[in-house]
């Protein structure tokens, strides 16, 4: 079936060559149905994989697929190489083309499966390293990006452990493609250049000569977005001029070539759309659509160089022009869809009902827009907010952790080894000696029974003064502790929730319910316990805050967690600016703490006050609710760490008793004071102040 349908989508589009490569795999596959496990030798093989490449950078892509699918399961007897580059082409088209994330990231776990021994992974480190990023990407755009630079991270360590300075090309190549979308520009281009630099002499294959243009235009691209328009000139006219160098190097596949140029023309046009050079602009983008418009080309970027060009029309006023642009792309949505895509030519749409003042049409363009807009915005503001070098920092500490963890077994059986020969050395000794000297046994006997009570007497003296010593690590090994437990136990949280939407009984999702719960409330209690011994030990950084803007962002950010309760949070600020000197993050964690503690203990549907008052000498701020208040018998312990008085929230949420005792260290630590009043009928007011500059 395959077979069949590769066939006809090749003699469809016309390729006599491609024909003929087929009708050649079709007579091998007819001459061989005698042998009962598989028909295609090794070599038959790869050239189907030959032939297969050069369907595929046609633009033939699924006709592609399916012929090395067929081709792959007719053979026997292929090498780790041939079965992985096979894994590895099928989970490209999956991943670039079909965009089956579940399909790719099953090939991206049958990469990584077959390096089922040492020897595998110690001879083929460069496909080992790629099978790694290759399921970090299929994660990564997933959107789980914590799993995802764990598989990139342990890419970059295969590569590093055996100077494979090609897969780490790789990483930061992907270090950089992940900073340029959190818009971190500048790191982004230092990520490109340093993996141009590493890939230098890798460039032999085409793979990596196609990655190190496109590191080029990617570094004139972080430029552009920052508006460094000569900088960004440089690498794209370096990107042109690396691309026609080499292009006699891959004359058997002069369409690569073509695409990107017509990739670096679109973006050369950004720069002289920002210089209002809109003649020189249209020539580039015109160009650039010609050929990534053409059937087996980048349509994705042809269609972004269209909507560029629509926007070149609206800053025109060419009215006519830009409604047949936007009309033609409009068609083009049904095969090429992307979401900024559309959402763009909303807003050009929206520009052009405006300019005929028309507008009820332009109105409900830009509605369509902006709700585009906001959808983009949330998908990509879990990516802006990640700290990618926090959490390769982590990586880096594990693996640390790791490599200590084994150097300290090796030197324990070393140790053992030590022990065996010391000990055998020792009974050796003592039988000469008991021989050599019956005589004077009892008298010997007697000195080794002091020596021993010497030695232990030392020995307790030192494990005193050691006592002494490890009792100061002790907060240190706790908070060591407590952070290196909080990633396995996230890592449980997240695989019990990815769990539970799979098809298990009522009775197996209940257990992983409560390992995930379990899971959430440990690492809560390891978050506070880590405040707990930060706030301890910190230094205050303090520098002018402006109240009013701090309490207004404290609140927004709390408001999604109320709404999951139907509760609003009211706020009154001060009636004009004031300027304090404090810890802005120390600060904030007691006004977001005091806020998450009445969302807790308040009803559904309940209102949540907070409030600032400018005293004469400093500044009051108050958290109010209207929950369920603290008993008479709790009001003493409330501000203790590890207290007894923690409470179950009005929804059954965890409390620790940690929150409050570091609420009262950081206010203490601005000297201000910290204080509450309540009763179980009208609710809890937890109040403190700042000092005045």
């Amino acid at each position: 079936m395959f077979i069949y349908k590769g066939f006809r989508q090749i003699w469809l589009s016309g390729n006599i060559r491609e024909c003929l490569f087929f009708a050649y795999f079709l007579l091998l596959i007819s001459s061989c149905q005698q042998q009962p496990k598989g028909f295609l030798s090794s070599s038959a093989y790869n050239k189907a994989v030959d032939t297969a490449t050069t369907m595929y950078d046609n633009g033939h892509h699924k006709a592609a697929a399916d012929y090395l699918d067929s081709a792959f399961h007719h053979s026997n007897n292929l090498g780790f190489k041939q079965v992985y580059n096979y894994y590895f082409f099928i989970y490209t088209y999956a991943s670039h083309i079909k965009n089956d994330r579940k399909m790719a990231l099953l090939y991206a776990d049958s990469m990584l499966n077959i390096f089922d021994t040492p020897e595998k992974k110690l001879k083929f480190t460069s496909e080992y390293g790629q099978a790694h990023f290759s399921k970090g990407d299929v994660l990564f755009d997933e959107r789980r990006y914590n799993e995802a630079y764990g598989y990139f991270y342990e890419g970059k360590v295969i590569a590093n452990n055996n100077l494979d300075d090609c897969t780490m090309g790789d990483y930061s190549y992907r270090m950089g493609m992940i900073l340029y979308k959190q818009e971190h520009y500048g790191r982004a281009a230092t990520f490109f250049k340093k993996s141009f630099e590493e890939t230098r002499s890798c460039e032999g294959n085409f793979n990596y000569f196609y990655r190190r243009q496109e590191l080029l235009n990617n570094i004139g691209l972080s430029y552009s977005k920052m508006m460094m328009n000569d900088s960004a000139m440089y690498f794209y006219n370096k990107a042109l001029d690396y691309i026609n160098t080499n292009a006699a190097r891959f004359k058997d596949r002069p369409q690569m070539g073509e695409v990107s140029k017509g990739v670096v023309y679109g973006n050369m046009a950004d720069i002289s759309i920002r210089q209002k050079d809109y003649d020189k602009a249209i020539n580039l983008l015109k160009k650039s659509i010609t050929i990534n418009l053409r059937k087996g080309n980048d349509n994705n970027d042809a269609q972004y160089s269209e909507l560029k060009l629509a926007s070149v029309y609206d800053r025109q006023n060419a009215n006519d022009s830009l409604l047949n642009l936007l009309n033609v792309i409009r068609l083009q949505f049904d095969s090429v869809k992307s979401p900024e895509a559309i959402q763009d030519w909303h807003l050009l749409m929206s520009n052009y009902f405006e300019k005929q003042n028309d507008h009820q049409q332009a109105m409900r363009h830009y509605k369509q827009y902006d709700e585009l807009k906001d959808t983009i915005a949330d998908e990509n503001k879990k990516l802006k907010e990640a700290d990618v070098a926090e959490q390769v920092k982590s990586l880096e500490k594990d693996n640390e952790f790791d490599n200590l963890k084994k150097n300290n077994e090796l030197q324990h059986v070393y140790l053992r080894v030590t022990i065996v020969f010391a000990l055998m050395l020792i009974i050796i000794i003592s039988l000469v000696f008991l021989n050599w000297q019956k005589s004077k046994k009892n008298i010997k006997t007697l000195g080794s029974l002091n020596n021993q009570i010497n030695h232990q007497n030392h020995h307790l003296e030192n494990a005193l003064s050691d006592l002494k010593l490890n009792n100061q690590e002790k907060d240190r090994i706790l908070r060591t502790v407590a952070h290196d437990l909080r990633n396995p136990i996230g890592g449980i949280a997240s695989l019990t929730s990815i769990m539970t939407e799979e098809n298990y009984s009522d009775e197996q999702k209940e257990l992983l319910n409560i390992i995930r719960e379990t899971s959430f409330n440990s690492i809560e209690l390891i978050n506070e316990i880590l405040e707990a011994t930060e706030s301890a030990s910190a230094v205050l950084n303090k520098e002018a805050v402006e109240v009013n803007s701090l309490l207004s962002n404290s609140v927004e950010l709390m408001r999604f967690k109320a709404a999951e309760k139907q509760q609003v949070i009211n706020l009154a600020l001060l009636s004009s600016p004031l300027e304090l000197c404090i810890s802005r993050e120390k600060i904030w964690r007691v006004i977001s703490n005091l806020i998450s503690n009445a969302i807790k203990f308040s009803p559904e549907g309940s209102g949540i006050l907070v409030m600032a008052v400018e005293l004469e000498k400093e500044v009051q701020i108050s958290v109010k609710d209207n929950g369920i208040g603290i008993p008479d018998k709790l009001k003493s312990q409330v501000f203790n760490m590890f207290t007894d008085a923690k409470r179950p929230g009005t929804s059954g949420e965890k409390s620790f008793g940690l929150g409050l005792s570091i609420c009262r260290q950081i206010i203490e630590d601005h000297n201000g004071r910290i204080w509450f009043e309540s009763d179980t009928e009208n609710g809890t007011s937890f109040n403190f102040t700042l000092p005045k500059n």
